[in-house]
């Protein structure tokens, strides 16, 4: 049967909690990695009602996006809705895993589905990550090579944007002497080797640093391998903040704000004077977005979707684009459907279900 642990590692491989934000606690916050699954409960939140939900649903594990425990707890009292929901969770035997900024990072994240339904193409990251690549250069003899080559790209080197299997090799002559206490794969001990090599570079995500380099020592022939890591500056282009994108065709800023409505399926929009100009170029963020606003502006969005926007915050567009807050909530509604359907194509072999508890905190009178 399927564990605990056997989802947080499926989804660790989709959405790295190593790429979760600094202030973030994403991953199995309640529940043990060796529980067996008997279901699954999919929500953008996990308070008490959906754990109720969960359990007359029979699901043993929910799987949502905003972490229900952020800061450590002190005492379990039940004395606030955070500490009532992981009680009643323990008590039943209900584990929560929180998928938050580490599935808002990756480029078929959160923010893929955010312009997706909005209609935009040609998308990218806002606001890439850097520094969070490492280029690794190694010597290998070139009878070897592919051998190397082929555990290192099973290890996630060598994967670039929609390519992988990148690497780049050189001819060369290496020379060693082997000492008196080592047990070389060729050569003679106190003697100098010549040996035909090849030097392999390949790139690949810091947080795989560790399993590149244990896959780089299994393929390896060598008792003492050479190699060099260097953290690159590169933005990673399929790791980052936000997306911007385009829609097809133009659209002034009324019929776009109604298409918003539309295709988001909102309630209400608190959106900024924009000179009746039309919409071509549109940034997203799920959630709040605030914080990339300058980003979009400097790539030339004509609109800015987010939520969670201050007061003083909207003067900031200057009339340079539009800002479009939508409402939290409904930024990031459609998580459950990309949570869902990753588990279901991965797991088809229990129940996967929609939370139907409306966790949304703000309402709207008219």
């Amino acid at each position: 049967m399927t564990t605990f642990k056997a989802i947080c590692s499926y989804f660790e491989e989709i959405a790295p909690l190593a790429l979760q934000e600094s202030y973030d606690n994403s991953g199995l916050i309640v529940g043990h990695p060796d529980e067996k699954v008997t279901g699954i409960l999919v929500s953008l939140d996990c308070t008490e009602a959906v754990i109720t939900e969960a359990i007359q649903k029979n699901c043993n594990l929910i799987v949502c996006h905003h972490p229900i425990v952020f800061s450590g707890l002190k005492k379990l009292n039940g004395n606030n809705y955070v500490e009532k929901a992981v009680i009643k969770a323990i008590q039943n035997q209900i584990g929560i895993l929180a998928l938050h900024t580490n599935l808002d990072n990756v480029f078929q994240g959160v923010n893929h589905v955010f312009a997706t339904k909005i209609g935009l193409s040609n998308c990218k990251i806002l606001k890439p990550i850097s520094g969070n690549i490492i280029h690794l250069s190694v010597f290998v003899p070139a009878a070897n090579a592919e051998t190397l080559k082929q555990g290192l790209f099973d290890a996630g080197a060598g994967h670039i944007g929609n390519y992988d299997h990148c690497a780049f090799q050189t001819n060369g002559v290496g020379s060693f002497r082997p000492l008196e206490n080592s047990n070389p794969f060729s050569g003679q001990k106190g003697k100098t080797e010549i040996v035909e090599e090849l030097k392999i570079e390949v790139v690949f995500q810091k947080h795989l640093k560790n399993k590149v380099l244990a896959a780089l020592h299994e393929n390896h022939p060598y008792e003492e391998v050479a190699y060099q890591c260097i953290e690159l500056l590169n933005p990673n282009q399929t790791t980052g903040s936000g997306m911007i994108g385009e829609l097809d065709q133009a659209l002034p800023t009324q019929e776009f704000l109604k298409h918003l409505k539309t295709s988001i399926k909102l309630e209400m929009i608190r959106f900024t004077n924009f000179d009746e100009k039309s919409i071509k170029k549109v940034a997203v963020c799920g959630g709040a977005g605030s914080f990339l606003l300058k980003e979009a502006i400097a790539q030339g969005a004509d609109a800015f979707v987010s939520a969670d926007f201050k007061y003083h915050e909207f003067f900031d567009a200057e009339e340079r684009l539009l800002i479009a807050d939508i409402g939290h909530f409904e930024s990031e509604k459609y998580t459950k459907d990309l949570i869902s359907d990753l588990i279901i194509k991965k797991f088809p072999n229990f129940a996967v279900l929609l939370s139907q508890t409306n966790t949304n905190p703000v309402n709207y009178f008219y």
